[in-house]
């Protein structure tokens, strides 16, 4: 199984590059998979994604989220089937995530299933402010929640024959 792993977010947009930088360095931990192709950045949405996910049979989203009441640097889990509600495919112009997948199905391309989308995603504090720095919260509980995080993809890629996982 073809797995994309993607860390999404601007590197310059304080929290927002949480991400990037999750994916940059459980890749490093990820060299051993030689079904898993890391793209480190990617800052694209609306139907541009498509591009980037095509041919894959497995998406692991990196993420950030900015939830009412959330603690920066607690994560979260969802599959696609959690986005599916989102879909409005009367309106293309401004399509999210799910509503792209969708479209880009409807013209035959190869996608992965709803079954096999996996979206990581890390509460934020501060995803606003240009810089290259993450807030404090957020840097602070960087190792415990990249463990975590890290130790939830190798439960993904295991699950679906991925290859070999180098240990943390």
């Amino acid at each position: 199984m073809k797995t994309l792993l993607l860390g999404m977010g601007n590197p310059i947009l304080t929290d927002d590059a949480v991400g990037v930088r999750l994916a940059r360095d459980i890749g490093k931990r990820l060299t051993g998979s030689p079904r898993v192709c890391v793209v480190e950045e990617c800052s694209v949405g609306g139907l541009n994604i498509l591009d980037v996910v095509e041919g894959f049979d497995r998406l692991i989203v990196l993420d950030s989220i900015r939830t009412t009441g959330g603690t920066p640097g607690e994560w979260h889990r969802f599959t696609s089937e959690a986005l599916r509600g989102t879909m409005h495919l009367n309106n293309v112009h401004d399509a999210n995530f799910a509503t792209a997948l969708e479209l880009g199905r409807r013209m035959g391309m190869r996608l992965p299933s709803w079954g096999n989308i996996h979206i990581l995603a890390v509460e934020v504090q501060d995803n606003e402010t240009f810089s290259e720095v993450m807030t404090g919260p957020l840097e602070h509980a960087y190792p415990v929640y990249s463990i975590e995080i890290f130790s939830e993809i190798e439960e993904i890629l295991v699950g679906g024959d991925a290859g070999s996982v180098n240990p943390l």
